[in-house]
């Protein structure tokens, strides 16, 4: 599976089915993108066992706001937020409460940007999750909020490539977040079969990527994070960079070559068919080739009917920019109550 990427820019993205018309076929063929997939990103080690310390309890007019600091692999820790609904509104369910994994944007606020007031305009959706009654952890991820490295900018990421060379953030990310739903599984107040994951951009992306690798995640939004090789004036984005932030190291390599060992929607498609909810806006100047954005999404919604899952999907195109609008978190908050609240153990 490798690609000529001047001639995806051409001729857009590759189609999901091809090769794939049965299950069985989409299954081999699944198989295939994931194994490409981890060659590229490094490996998934194996966790740390769960041991969550709390540092400081915040009592809100609607809920309750702790900071907390958990283990993860080789030796480090992760800082969050743990927000509790507020139990006069929303009295604990019978198996607890659905919960939410909330990833925040490229901001060097972290978890502060989505999960306190202090967060900017349309990005509080952590804080908004609670008030729905969602248990929501929200961490830091790695070069954002308290995890910045000593003497270095925030999204600086060089000094995690000096300790490990052969890995990658995109890998260190998503495992950092399989440990934050290891933590959410481990508390005997929330429902470890109602867990969803949402963010925005960095966030978005990061969200489905773990969506796609780990099913304990039933539900999944992301918005304005999916950018597909095809189509992207900037596809070095992806690759290493000086500075500020390097996703995959090895993919320099193919983009200087012309080539791309897969594209973004065949990632995406790892995902299925787990409820997801993407959104992109048209003009969005992060992201702007939104037309390739859409003939992704369209490539997702036939695999989810063809695995018929239609139901799952949903995909939303405005007309707006980099932004995760009020009222498209309406429509994302209905479909994580639909999917993660309303879970009742269907098969995946």
């Amino acid at each position: 599976m490798a690609y000529v990427l001047s001639q995806l820019h051409r001729t857009g993205l590759p189609p999901l089915l091809q090769d794939a018309e049965t299950e069985e076929e989409w299954g081999r063929k699944r198989d295939g993108i994931r194994r490409t997939w981890l060659e590229y990103i490094g490996e998934l080690p194996n966790r740390a066992p769960v041991r969550m310390a709390t540092l400081a309890k915040c009592l809100q007019p609607d809920h309750t706001r702790l900071q907390v600091v958990y283990d993860t692999v080789y030796g480090d820790q992760v800082t969050a937020y743990l927000l509790l609904p507020d139990e006069r509104t929303f009295p604990r369910p019978e198996g607890g409460y659905p919960a939410m994994l909330a990833l925040h944007p490229t901001h060097e606020l972290g978890k502060d940007d989505i999960a306190t007031p202090a967060g900017r305009k349309n990005r509080m959706y952590a804080l908004e999750l609670v008030r729905l009654g969602y248990v929501v952890l929200v961490p830091d991820a790695l070069t954002a909020g308290e995890r910045v490295y000593p003497g270095h900018p925030a999204f600086h990421s060089g000094p995690f490539y000096e300790r490990h060379p052969e890995w990658s953030t995109v890998a260190k990310n998503a495992t950092d977040h399989m440990q934050g739903l290891d933590v959410l599984c481990s508390l005997d107040f929330v429902d470890a079969n109602a867990i969803g994951a949402i963010g925005h951009s960095f966030g978005g992306y990061n969200a489905y990527f773990l969506a796609g690798l780990d099913d304990r995640v039933k539900a999944v939004v992301s918005s304005c994070g999916f950018s597909p090789f095809a189509g992207d004036p900037h596809p070095d984005h992806w690759g290493y960079r000086d500075y500020p932030y390097t996703h995959i190291p090895k993919i320099s390599a193919d983009l200087a070559e012309d080539r791309v060992p897969f594209d973004f929607h065949e990632i995406a498609a790892l995902c299925a068919p787990t409820p997801f909810f993407n959104y992109a806006g048209q003009a969005d100047a992060i992201f702007p080739h939104w037309k390739s954005v859409a003939e992704g999404m369209f490539e997702l919604s036939k695999l989810y009917r063809r695995l018929g899952y239609e139901n799952r999907f949903r995909s939303y195109v405005g007309a707006g920019a980099h932004d995760f609008p009020e009222e498209i978190r309406g429509l994302a908050y209905a479909f994580l109550d639909r999917w993660v609240k309303g879970y009742r153990g269907e098969p995946k």
